[in-house]
């Protein structure tokens, strides 16, 4: 365990930003819904993701300069800080996610009841200033880093494959029904938004900067890159697993508008005490994809604008911060509009998918550049699975755009309608 670990690196932070809260209640509600149709989505896009993260590890050993000084310096500076404004923007909405994930799992501990508004604002300013705080204070930022999230991603690994044999040998003579409910394409989208994260793996070349790795360390990027995406999807799979045993065909199915209704995939193992024990794994969860993600927004924004992308440099935290606050105060609103914590979650997640587009014709664009293929030897396998990547962004792009309009289209209908 000690050598696998050790062969882990940059990739296994894109991996803990990644496996937030919203891809285990995303994966969670896609298998008790949908059954196992998502376990070959979620292999595809593993494999489209390492695809990414492997070409963004090369390009991070091979390139002079960050990538979005990369891009400045061939498409001019214009261009660069569109991809970062983009990136920001996501970050904003993911961020907003991880806030509402954050209340979602302190709930729980808190008895049936529901926190009021303002107490739900005080725990959100309290823990995001807390992470501003270490922010500012921590000297080597990307080794705390990266411990933190090799100990998270050990511990969430233990957990659910726990869950999942516990649910299995109790379930052995189970028969799963066959439900005939419509699919839910944006509980799917949003599954898949959590795994192909093309914003995590254009952030990877930035770690592999951090971590000092060059031209020689190519082989133990792509190793990394492998095992970090493969623990990633092996996880998402098993919380999948473990809701489709226990709810899928189920009449007493939740409607998992909260996270006691989600926790539920524990009581195999845990119990009574399983929405508690579901809480602190939301809240791991939170944390491995708080700070990591808000750094990914704040670097690229910063690198973008040509204000520095190393966490030594000041603007990088400083756009954090304002990462950080935005994400907070996008979830207040939401939470102020008191609908269920689940669903917006899921909608959060899904709206990631609209800018993986343009962050993966930026990725395939610099992997196609003839200097930077010749020093990094790119073979042409990987530039065809991340063009099939980009390809893919663009189908998931224009359906969530198309769903997303459709539901405020029929909302502002349902409010036109009420208000005569």
């Amino acid at each position: 365990m000690k050598r696998l670990l050790s062969a882990i690196g940059p990739a296994i932070i894109v991996a803990a930003v990644v496996l937030g809260p919203g891809s285990i209640l995303t994966s969670s509600k896609v298998g008790a819904s949908q059954g196992l149709i998502g376990i070959p989505i979620i292999c595809v896009a593993c494999i489209l993701m390492m695809g990414m993260v492997i070409l963004s590890t090369r390009l991070g050993a091979v390139c002079e300069h960050s990538l979005c000084t990369e891009i400045a310096g061939r498409l001019g500076r214009p261009t660069a800080v569109a991809i970062g404004v983009v990136f920001f923007l996501l970050v904003a909405i993911f961020q907003s996610s991880n806030n509402i994930a954050v209340i979602g799992g302190l709930e729980p501990l808190f008895g049936d009841g529901e926190l009021g508004l303002s107490s739900r604002i005080a725990v959100l300013a309290g823990f995001n200033l807390m992470l501003i705080t270490c922010l500012y204070l921590l000297r080597n930022l990307y080794s705390s880093i990266e411990r933190l999230m090799k100990v998270l991603i050990t511990v969430m690994v233990l957990a659910f494959v726990t869950n999942l044999v516990f649910v299995l040998w109790r379930n052995r003579g189970y028969e799963p029904v066959v439900a005939n409910s419509a699919i839910d394409w944006l509980a799917i989208i949003g599954m898949i938004g959590t795994t192909f994260s093309v914003g995590g793996a254009f952030y990877q070349a930035y770690l592999v900067r951090e971590k000092g790795w060059g031209i020689g360390d190519v082989r133990h990027g792509t190793i990394d890159s492998v095992l970090s995406i493969s623990i990633l999807g092996g996880i998402t799979c098993v919380v999948l697993l473990t809701s489709w045993r226990v709810f899928y065909g189920n009449p007493s199915q939740p409607v998992f508008g909260s996270v006691r209704d989600v926790a539920m995939v524990l009581e195999p193992s845990f119990g009574a005490k399983a929405r508690i024990v579901f809480a602190c794994g939301i809240l791991a969860g939170a944390m491995s994809s708080f700070l990591g993600n808000a750094l990914i927004g704040g670097t690229v924004l910063s690198d973008s604008l040509g204000k520095g992308a190393r966490l030594e440099d000041k603007w990088p935290l400083h756009f954090t911060t304002t990462a950080l606050l935005t994400g907070m105060a996008a979830a207040v609103a939401a939470l102020g509009e008191k609908e269920s914590i689940v669903p917006l979650i899921t909608f959060a997640q899904a709206l990631t998918v609209l800018g993986i587009p343009a962050i993966a014709a930026a990725l395939v664009y610099l992997g196609t550049r003839p200097d930077l293929r010749a020093r990094g030897h790119l073979p042409g396998w990987l530039i065809g699975l991340t063009t099939i990547g980009l390809v893919v962004s663009c189908g998931l792009a224009a359906l969530t755009t198309n769903m997303v309009w459709s539901k405020l289209a029929s909302a502002t209908e349902i409010s036109q309608a009420g208000s005569k």
